[in-house]
Order: structure tokens, then C-alpha cells, then sequence
């Protein structure tokens, strides 16, 4: 594998992580507890998310950082088993958004959410952005690769 295939992984999940850091911190900083609406169809809502997708089971930090770390150390152990590059853009998303929302948990007690589309029932972040986007990704990757070796 050459230099720059060795290096664009991590500079992804470096970039995503350092985009989440900063919208959480302007998120923190300029509209804590409040809400601008910026479009018909999206504002900026600030809301602490001590739970899940859509704000289920509040108040189990300890159980999400647990359960978040477990499986973002198995991500990392078994990312190298994918060898398409769909996958291994997928899986890397999905680190890189895990790494933001753990980091929310251990900071604060909750995940800054900020992004907040009126057609979309949830407030949401960069990371959990990042997160849905590779799970898809991972999904089609999967799903195309077994179409193929049915076919072959």
C-alpha cells in the first residue's frame, strides 16, 4: 500500500473529528440553549442529548459511553478485514463519528446536537452525520458485494 493510501484513513477520521470539535464548540459558544433559523427548512437548535438517535433512552450516558467505546474498539480491530474501498471509506466515517459523540459523553454527560432540519424528526451533528453516511455506505458496500458473488 503506498504513503498516501496509508495516510487518507486517518486524515479522514481526523478531519470529520476536527469538524465535529469545532461546530460543537461554536454550537456551545453561540447558540447554547437557543434556536436561529437560517433556512425554511433548517435552523440551528441547540439540545444535549444524554441518549440516542432521536433523543431515546435520556439519561444513560454511562451505558452509551460503554456501549459507544465497545464497539468503536471493534471497529478498529476488524476495519482491516474490509478490502473494498467503499468499506473502508464506510467504516472510517463511522470511526470518526464515534470518536466525536464519545468525546461529547466523557466532556459533558451528553452529545452536543445542532443541526436541525424541520423535514427530519431529530437534531442531529457532524458525527452523526458521518455515523448515518457510513452506514449506508457500509450497507450498499455489503449488499454489492453480495450481489456480486451470487452473480459470480
Amino acid at each position: 500500500m503506498s504513503m498516501s493510501k496509508k495516510i487518507i484513513f486517518p486524515a479522514l477520521v481526523f478531519l470529520i473529528f476536527f469538524l465535529d470539535r469545532i461546530t460543537k464548540a461554536l454550537a456551545v459558544k453561540y447558540i447554547y440553549l437557543s434556536t436561529y433559523k437560517i433556512l425554511p427548512f433548517l435552523s440551528l437548535t441547540y439540545v444535549e442529548n444524554s441518549g440516542v438517535a432521536f433523543g431515546m433512552f435520556k439519561d444513560r450516558n454511562i451505558f452509551f459511553l460503554i456501549s459507544n467505546s465497545t464497539f468503536l474498539i471493534v471497529l478498529l480491530l476488524i476495519r482491516k478485514k474490509f478490502s473494498d474501498k467503499y468499506s473502508k471509506y464506510a467504516i472510517h466515517l463511522i470511526i470518526a463519528g464515534a470518536l466525536g459523540n464519545i468525546y461529547d459523553r466523557i466532556s459533558y454527560g451528553y452529545v452536543v446536537d445542532f443541526i436541525d432540519l424541520k423535514f427530519f424528526p431529530a437534531v442531529f451533528n457532524i458525527a452523526d452525520f458521518s455515523i448515518t453516511v457510513g452506514g449506508c455506505l457500509l450497507a450498499y458496500s455489503l449488499g454489492f458485494a453480495k450481489k456480486i458473488n451470487k452473480g459470480a
